[in-house]
């Protein structure tokens, strides 16, 4: 990979790592607003939670 390509694949993945942690963020939210949800809410929470893990992973082997 050129430098120029490395370099705009790290922010892309810094982007889409801030996005995953938002979206866990708002899920989190919407749980604690309406209990109900709850049982819908979790596994998302779950899956946001992973795929947070996975581009933090990658974002920090990109250095």
């Amino acid at each position: 990979m050129t430098l120029k390509v490395k370099k705009d694949f790290r922010h892309k993945i810094g982007i889409v790592k801030k996005e995953s942690r938002e979206s866990k963020h708002f899920i989190r939210m919407i749980i604690d607003a309406v209990p109900e949800l709850t049982e819908e809410g979790t596994p998302l929470m779950q899956e946001a939670k992973e795929l947070n893990l996975i581009f933090n992973s990658i974002y920090r082997k990109e250095k």
